[in-house]
């Protein structure tokens, strides 16, 4: 299983991000993906998670109305829209996955919101 993540950067606050994580090495189409985050001294958190085929969907109540998770199943990759970010969205954001109760996670992508 490899899950690489994407699309970090700096942004400013209010300003938007699309983080991406690919996904190989099992079948994607069978297993619900999440995204998680960690800021530094604090514990990680999940963000939001999307079930197979995208009918069910949840997020931190940190979050709602302002982010978005997506699945492409035919590209395998998960993606998080994030709007309206404040600096405490500053964080490593990790997609995740679980598979046989192992927990798979990707490397993460830095997210930092400041002016």
């Amino acid at each position: 299983v490899q899950l690489v993540e994407s699309g970090g950067g700096l942004v400013q606050p209010g300003g938007s991000l699309r983080l991406s994580c690919t996904a190989s090495g099992f079948t994607f189409t069978n297993y619900e993906m999440r995204w998680y985050r960690q800021a530094p001294g604090k514990e990680r958190e999940l963000v939001a998670a999307i079930s197979i085929i995208s009918t069910i969907r949840n997020y931190a109540d940190s979050v709602k109305g302002r982010f978005t998770i997506s699945r492409d199943n035919a590209k395998n990759t998960v993606y998080l829209q994030m709007n309206s970010l404040k600096p405490e969205d500053t964080a490593v954001y990790y997609c995740n996955t679980i598979k046989m109760r192992t927990n798979y996670w990707g490397q993460g992508t830095q997210v930092t919101v400041s002016s």
